[in-house]
């Protein structure tokens, strides 16, 4: 899979038609932190609080188009994912079944169905989940829509195009990994763009495969993938987004949830941004690496802001979410 500038600039027409690009800010709180200069993608800004709304508005006019007589979508999510689903899907005129784990974001729950999607809860992750919806919409006359697809990764793409059309010569981007759009979308609009950027996956230690299996060379998949970080808690990777990531990323290194959590306040004290897990987990990642950061020119994708409220007041009271 590769996009030219001009698929790029296609898609980011089309997404900014719906709605407006987000920023990227350089923070001199967080360069005064880090000896860097920090520059966040605030997909923490969207019309719904993630990045992944790109995605959605990129498959569902490519399924409208291709695909005209479908009554609806189904999918499976821990919520961003279905929230851009269930509002692009809603407003071409389909229904949208979204399959989520026992146990999901209450607060991401109630904002799928604020968006018009049918909720179904099953399974005890992600994974069993999406097994769950890809039955069903094989049974129903669904279309399915997978965690991982050329259309959602062109879409994904244009936050990346924004960011390295702003900032061409970032030496390192952070970007987090679940199923890969995210990482794979960032790597594509690099270099459509020539950009010189290393990127730099982060996952979580509790949910690794994307990690065990970029370095094995094939899909690894894990036992379980607890973390509150939960765009991140995937057991098994997408073997299309590994040919991509496994490939091109400069590493993938691991988090763990305490810092996370710490890198949830640090974006409340310093920016005052909320950041869920997910969207919190690249800059765990440059506190890592800050000491090899430092004098650089860093890109961190702050992919999404739709913490629980239960969660957020137990990670600014210094705790970190049990799950």
């Amino acid at each position: 899979m590769q996009f030219t500038r001009s698929d790029l600039e296609q898609a980011h027409a089309l997404v900014t038609s719906q709605m407006l690009p987000t920023p990227q800010y350089s923070w001199p709180q967080l360069a005064e932190r880090f000896g860097a200069e920090v520059w966040i993608k605030h997909e923490n800004h969207t019309p719904t609080g993630s990045f992944k709304v790109r995605g959605a508005i990129t498959f569902i006019d490519w399924l409208t188009r291709t695909h005209p007589d479908v009554p609806g979508i189904c999918t499976a999510t821990r919520g961003n994912h279905g929230q851009g689903q269930a509002r692009a899907a809603v407003a071409a005129g389909l229904t949208a079944k979204v399959y989520v784990p026992r146990g999901n974001s209450v607060e991401k729950n109630a904002a799928m169905r604020a968006f018009g999607a049918e909720l179904i809860k099953f399974g005890e992750d992600f994974d069993t989940a999406r097994e769950e919806a890809f039955r069903v919409a094989g049974e129903e006359g669904l279309f399915i829509v997978p965690p991982f697809h050329e259309e959602l990764v062109r879409g994904v793409a244009t936050y990346g195009f924004e960011l390295f059309s702003a900032v061409p010569d970032l030496d390192t981007v952070y970007v987090p990994i679940g199923c890969g759009s995210g990482i794979c979308g960032t790597i594509l609009a690099r270099d459509a763009l020539g950009a010189k950027a290393e990127i730099v996956g982060v996952v979580s230690e509790n949910a690794q495969t994307a990690k065990l299996s970029a370095e094995a060379g094939h899909p690894v998949e894990t036992q379980t993938a607890r973390t509150f970080a939960d765009g991140m808690a995937v057991r098994v990777p997408v073997q299309e987004a590994l040919d991509i990531y496994g490939e091109q990323a400069a590493r993938i290194i691991t988090v763990s949830d305490e810092e996370v959590a710490e890198a949830i306040r640090v974006y409340y004290r310093d920016i005052h941004n909320l950041a869920e897990g997910a969207g919190a987990a690249p800059l765990a990642g440059l506190m890592q690496e800050r000491e090899a950061m430092k004098g650089k020119k860093v890109g961190v994708i702050l992919c999404g802001g739709n913490i629980d409220t239960d969660w957020f007041l137990t990670v600014m009271q210094g705790g970190v979410p049990q799950v």
